[in-house]
């Protein structure tokens, strides 16, 4: 069986019964928030924090009805805070800036809390042998670099040759896990040192985007399927996001064929049967 062909034609049917909507396959997660307001930190102290989460000040634990655990370090959140100087000289007054800075910690090294401002991860996603066989094969031969980061992005980056992903337990079904991950894979065979099909001109919303689009998604559904991991569920999702790039070309299906040569080779690349 033509797997790719089965996969378009799939695609092509289902897409046929209607407009699909699309739906993101992880909760989103990033950010460092204050635990008493919700509202974020400025990126200087998002950068001092260091990872994402909730934070609370000793006083701010005490008065939820929680602990630090014993041993826990606290972080610095800076800010500036405006004091009133008046000139000795001329007697006018100004407002001069000091740098200010309390602890805080995050609700992790705590006891008694529970987040407030984040939704809980689903971690309904399991770790799939097979599938991860894939990654690390094609990792190791390829040389990308694979991070996971607590977030709401996925993507690969061609200057550096990384792919990024949220966190396993961000995920609400194990396919729709690795298929994220295969397609940002796929993208990355098309790096100028592999199979070169990576456009410069190709920005968001672009034919050429669109169409790398297109051959990220039919690859992914493909290594799915090779894994043995395809639900319904995923699948339709799979055909959503194909249907959704697919209007910026018109909705011409021809392009769907097109892409699904490329994806093929892509695939095979990855799985190292590459002719």
């Amino acid at each position: 069986m033509d797997i790719y062909a089965e996969i378009t034609n799939r695609i092509v049917s289902e897409m046929e019964s209607g407009l699909i909507p699309w739906a993101k396959p992880w909760v989103a997660s990033g950010g460092c928030v204050s635990y008493a307001t919700g509202k974020p930190y400025s990126l200087l102290n998002q950068m001092l924090l260091g990872r994402p989460g909730e934070y609370a000040t000793f006083k701010q634990i005490q008065q939820a009805g929680g602990y630090v655990k014993k041993g826990q370090k606290a972080s610095m959140v800076v800010f500036w805070k405006w004091i009133e100087q008046e000139d000795e000289e001329t007697g006018e007054k100004k407002e001069i800036p000091f740098l200010r800075y309390y602890n805080v910690f995050h609700i992790d090294q705590c006891e008694g809390l529970k987040p407030k401002h984040f939704p809980a991860l689903p971690q309904t996603a399991n770790a799939d042998q097979k599938a991860e066989s894939i990654i690390c094969d094609y990792l190791k031969t390829s040389g990308v670099k694979l991070n996971h980061e607590q977030g709401d992005r996925a993507f690969y980056r061609p200057s550096d040759d990384s792919i990024t992903l949220p966190l396993l337990a961000q995920f609400r079904e194990t396919a729709e896990y690795y298929s994220t991950a295969f397609h940002e894979m796929i993208h990355s065979t098309g790096h100028m040192s592999r199979l070169n099909r990576l456009e410069k001109t190709a920005f968001f919303g672009t034919e050429a985007y669109s169409k790398e689009e297109l051959v990220a998604e039919i690859g992914a559904s493909a290594l799915v399927n090779i894994a043995g991991l395809e639900t319904a569920n995923s699948f339709r999702n799979n055909t959503a996001y194909v249907q959704n790039w697919l209007t910026v070309l018109k909705n011409d299906k021809r392009f769907i064929v097109s892409a699904s040569g490329k994806a093929e080779k892509a695939v095979n690349l990855i799985l190292g049967t590459a002719v």
